[in-house]
């Protein structure tokens, strides 16, 4: 399906608008940009450009909010990001304008660079948890209410409005809402007190590159400031990480003692994400994490 030639048009006029000098673009071919939206490789006269586009009332806001997150990650300067062009509407269209990374091979301190950036990155915090805008992880919602510990943030923007939504669409029992209120009464003491930190929010492995310098490089990120077991939580949920990035980032600042104890409890949020995103089917794993702390 190609794009639309309103669509074309405004992306023109903000692709001149940055280099400068007008921009023609001259082919536009479709790529790999996940299940929600659809993506594009621009070829146009002053290079390539990456372009995701969706429904302008599929997902209010949605590439508005990946913009800023974008933004929030390239500006803290620890791991390369891509350049956030320009985002919009056109009539029935919503689209997202990065710069293209193009796709390289990992070197031998790949991971370690990693590791450190992503500690580096996580030395970036604000006063209270959470974030002033809500946004997106995958399709849905991501409440970001700011609170001043991070139990309560976790329990009220994290767990229950995904429990919830479980609950709503009948994709868990009753009884594992009283599991997760004695789960709450335990989290203060559970997690070891830290600042909160900027996350990239989604960190698993479709949600990085490796660039042609052979850098890695962060995308498709669900930005809040949280406790940060969370980003480290999330890359064990379904590997694809090397060792090498948990040893850099130990050497760069390390966790607190029983970090790996705590992954499967910080993972409770992901895991939730995907039974309401995908069905039933990571019910179990909540059951088994459920177990283990209550």
């Amino acid at each position: 399906m190609p794009l639309p030639g309103s669509l074309i048009e405004q992306i023109t006029e903000r692709l001149s608008a940055h280099t400068g000098q007008p921009v023609d673009i001259e082919e536009s071919f479709p790529v790999g940009g996940g299940s929600i939206n659809d993506a594009w490789r621009l070829e146009t006269d002053a290079g390539r450009f990456f372009l995701k586009t969706n429904g302008a009332d599929r997902f209010p806001s949605m590439f508005e909010a990946e913009a800023d997150g974008l933004q929030r990650l390239r500006d803290a300067g620890s791991l390369h990001v891509p350049e956030v062009i320009a985002h919009g509407e056109d009539h029935d269209d919503s689209f997202l304008l990065l710069e293209w990374v193009e796709a390289g091979i990992k070197g031998p301190s790949f991971w370690a660079d990693f590791g450190k950036g992503l500690a580096q990155l996580h030395r970036h915090t604000q006063e209270r948890f959470g974030l002033e805008r809500d946004n997106y992880i995958g399709s849905l919602v991501q409440g970001n209410t700011p609170a001043s510990d991070w139990p309560s943030f976790f329990i009220h923007q994290r767990l229950e409005p995904q429990l919830k939504l479980a609950r709503d669409r009948k994709r868990v029992e009753a009884g594992m809402a009283f599991r997760f209120e004695r789960l709450f009464h335990q989290l203060d003491k559970l997690f070891p007190a830290e600042p909160p930190a900027l996350l990239h929010g989604d960190l698993w492995s479709g949600n990085f590159l490796c660039d042609s310098n052979g850098r890695p490089v962060l995308i498709d990120p669900a930005v809040y400031y949280g406790h940060r077991e969370m980003d480290l939580a999330m890359t064990r949920l379904f590997g694809g990480f090397d060792a090498d990035l948990y040893s850099a980032y130990h050497s760069e600042w390390p966790l607190e003692q029983g970090w790996e104890e705590r992954v499967d409890l910080c993972n409770l949020y992901p895991l939730l994400v995907h039974v309401n995103l995908f069905g039933g089917g990571y019910v179990a794993q909540v059951e088994a994490v459920l177990r283990r702390f209550v």
